[in-house]
């Protein structure tokens, strides 16, 4: 009994570690295929959505295309899965996608039970609530006993009641799927207020029927810091899109841009020179080529870049760089050094 009940414990663990290995070879699969898929947002102006003529655009998709930079030196070589908060996570776990680049919050639960791996943070941010001015509501603390439009699938269920418990207060929840519906649900009064991400409501505002009746209060409730993440067990893949994130923070902190990055291949600092393969091949220890962070900076520029373009002061959502500037100008990106 004893031999038998030890054949079945070794033979399931060879079947674990042999489907620990089928599973760790996303970067020639999406080698092989030809193109990265990715899963983005449904729709959100800023990180995720289509414009007129269909393209994807924000700062999540420039993530993507940055990633399809590093391994094909081609930005355009992605596959776009739109994907709510639901969806998401099964999406990523059976493989429908090689990473999640979806304005997504890494949290302990997330990184120790669904089998996902973060690759760092693109987007620090915060939850807060907006609501309409005719309520006259300065504050959230004067929201007890309001109904409160809140998205399903999301650490913004969570921070909703504890926020209303820790202070008291009472709050009636509508939960629901789709951000786009939960958009319209407060917009056609079903609700007091909105409830996501600091960023998203800066989003949502734009897409009400008036924006201007509607304000963002000064309460940050949460800690949510957003950044794509990717299947556990698969340390060459992490690789790449940890070290693309990395790369892109390094460019900017070392003044490489979209611009001149042509012009800084002739550059005698040390640090340029290994950012952008001029010294030592840092892109052959995770499966990519010399030049993979000049084809980064060519596709989509740096850091600062991705960030101004998609979401800063001069676009529609007008987000100041705030905890999101370099380490060197007060914030809390961070680039890990390439050497």
């Amino acid at each position: 009994m004893k031999l038998k009940l030890l054949t079945a414990v070794l033979g399931l663990s060879i079947a674990g570690l042999a489907a620990g290995g089928a599973s760790a070879q996303t970067l020639q699969t999406v080698k092989d295929r030809g193109a990265l898929k990715c899963g983005v947002n449904t729709g959100l102006p800023g990180f995720a959505s289509q414009n007129d003529q269909g393209e994807w655009q924000g700062l999540d998709v420039d993530y993507c295309k940055a990633i399809a930079a590093a391994v094909f030196g081609d930005p355009s070589k992605v596959q776009y899965s739109p994907l709510s908060a639901v969806q998401r996570f099964p999406a990523l776990q059976n493989s429908e996608v090689d990473v999640l680049a979806r304005n997504t919050t890494w949290t302990m639960d997330r990184d120790t039970t669904l089998g996902l791996t973060f690759a760092g943070v693109n987007y620090y941010d915060g939850q807060g609530f907006m609501v309409k001015n005719e309520l006259n509501v300065n504050s959230a603390l004067e929201l007890s006993g309001a109904t409160v439009c809140v998205q399903s699938g999301t650490t913004t269920e969570l921070n909703l009641a504890d926020f209303f418990r820790t202070n008291n207060m009472e709050y009636n929840p509508v939960v629901i799927e789709s951000q786009s519906d939960v958009n319209s649900a407060y917009d056609s009064g079903r609700c007091d207020v909105l409830t996501t991400d600091a960023s998203g409501l800066a989003a949502s505002r734009l897409e009400m029927g008036n924006p201007d009746d509607h304000s963002i209060l000064p309460e940050i409730v949460s800690k949510e810091p957003l950044g794509p993440a990717v299947r556990q067990g698969d340390t060459e893949w992490l690789n790449v899109v940890k070290w693309t994130h990395y790369a892109l923070l390094n460019a900017e902190e070392l003044g490489v841009t979209q611009a001149n990055v042509e012009e800084m291949l002739d550059s005698e600092n040390p640090e340029i020179r290994r950012l952008l393969g001029k010294d030592k091949n840092f892109g052959e220890s995770i499966g990519v080529s010399q030049d993979w962070v000049v084809n980064i900076i060519k596709a989509v520029g740096n850091y600062g870049e991705i960030f101004e373009r998609n979401i800063g002061v001069d676009t529609p959502l007008k987000i100041q760089r705030g905890q999101n500037a370099l380490w060197t100008k007060g914030g809390l990106q961070y680039g890990m050094p390439i050497r």
